[in-house]
């Protein structure tokens, strides 16, 4: 019998520890699935013969040591910070890693010893990063391979309401964590190439600066741009490339309403604000407008933003309840982002029935035999139910997939890795196929950077 330990049994790991249960007959494989809520590791073991769930305390050393000197291989679906003190004991017990996270700087400089011991450290192997990077790998790897020459990549993926659980205005719900959605491009200008030149979008103009989408089937969508496009840049070998930009996808419209916010200073989450206990939602939003003896907070807030009554923002502002007197804020020196998180929460929380849906789009410009070429490839996968979601999907599932290719020595190389080679990404893509992760790929007109798909 083979072992795998899991640690962590939060909302991404449902669908991983599904696919490694139904899996472990014909694999011989036991779960320990270990998290610090032992009846939550109760729960996802679903009482089968092969899993077996313990109260773990990842800071606690000895335990921590114990369970992964038993373990084949480990999967940490921890937050990212907490990875590199399960990655060194793996590498002190000589066990293999895979988690779905950024490789840190910290888990980087394993890759030495990680190698020495002839070991796979596999990382960013969820959905985005991770299936991004394979579907991606996958297609510019078969250009490569006909002798183009690639000059143009753009990549955009969004975590969504299903279109039949899509019951707001905003056409917007939590799908994940809140609080990345509330800080979402924070932190620095956006920054990406476009036709050979560099450009900045700083903070303050992200949500204004949008790319319109086409997904048949699904209608439009829009993106703005990640923080940093040129991160893979080296990875994916496209140093040469013209254009090369990274973005998230949500539906036409909530670009343009989410600036409110962010113009307001709602998203700020640098400082405290007082007597947020006490304070009601339209407080709240009062703090932000300025002082004026006869004028309603409504009023002010829509002088200040410029926005007409019958304008659909403003419709979309009456949703969320934010000039309620009565609704309290309830949270202790709070920052402007942890209050306008705990306001959408109110509306944006998913219901018992809805479903969710990813969205990823990749644009491939290149040359070929003198003539400029471009490729389409989308994916949408819905989720089943509140438990097994198309996040829980497209996160899991390539961490169950390569955790067992690694198992059974069908992923060899070494090393702190990316799923980034052949041996990685070929059979992980051809099994989630199975599981309704389909890209559909097609030859369209080589469009290269179009300002007519552009928002002002």
């Amino acid at each position: 019998m083979r072992h795998i330990l899991i640690i962590g049994a939060g909302r991404s790991a449902s669908s991983l520890i599904q696919y490694l249960l139904n899996k472990s007959e014909q694999e011989n494989i036991h779960l320990t699935i270990g998290d610090l809520s032992i009846e939550l590791a109760r729960k996802k073991t679903q009482n089968h013969k092969n899993a077996t769930a313990i109260e773990l305390d990842i800071h606690n050393s000895e335990q921590r040591n114990r369970e992964i000197q038993k373990a084949d291989i480990v999967i940490s679906m921890l937050p990212a910070f907490l990875h590199l003190e399960v990655a060194k004991d793996c590498l002190l017990h000589k066990k293999h890693l895979v988690t779905a996270s950024y490789i840190s700087d910290a888990m980087q400089a394993l890759d030495e010893e990680v190698k020495k011991n002839n070991l796979v450290f596999m990382n960013e192997i969820g959905l985005d990063p991770g299936i991004d990077h394979m579907s991606a790998m996958k297609v510019i790897d078969e250009i490569r391979e006909q002798g183009g020459k690639m000059i143009l990549f753009e990549s955009f993926c969004g975590g969504l309401v299903a279109p039949e659980s899509d019951t707001n205005l905003w056409n917007y719900k939590f799908t994940w964590n809140p609080r990345n959605v509330v800080l979402a491009g924070q932190g620095g200008a956006a920054k990406f190439i476009q036709e050979g030149t560099y450009k900045y979008i700083p903070y303050n103009k992200l949500f204004r600066r949008t790319e319109f989408l086409d997904v048949e089937g699904y209608g439009k969508f829009e993106a703005y741009a990640n923080r940093d496009s040129l991160k893979y840049r080296s990875v994916y070998g496209l140093d040469d490339v013209l254009t090369l930009y990274r973005g998230t996808i949500r539906k036409v419209g909530y670009s343009k309403a989410w600036n409110m916010f962010v113009q307001l200073g709602m998203t700020d989450d640098s400082y405290a604000m007082e007597n947020t206990e006490t304070m009601s939602y339209r407080d709240f939003t009062n703090a932000f407008l300025p002082y004026h003896p006869t004028d309603s907070v409504e009023l002010k807030l829509r002088h200040i933003l410029k926005i007409d009554q019958d304008d659909i923002k403003w419709e979309k502002l009456l949703e969320l309840d934010l000039f309620n007197p009565k609704k309290i804020v309830g949270l202790k020196n709070a920052t402007p982002a942890q209050i306008l998180e705990k306001i959408l929460s109110d509306s944006w929380s998913l219901e018992e029935h809805d479903k969710d849906m990813i969205v990823m789009y990749h644009k491939f410009g290149y040359e070929v035999n003198g003539q400029k070429k471009q490729i389409d490839s989308k994916m949408v996968c819905i989720g089943d139910d509140q438990t097994y979601t198309a996040m829980a999907k497209t996160v899991g599932l390539p961490v169950a997939i390569a955790t067992l290719q690694i198992l059974n020595g069908n992923i060899k190389t070494p090393g702190v890795q990316l799923p980034l080679n052949k041996e990685v990404y070929l059979p992980i893509l051809q099994e989630l196929e199975s599981f309704g992760v389909v890209f559909n790929e097609k030859q369209v007109t080589y469009m290269g950077y179009n300002p007519n798909n552009v928002a002002s």
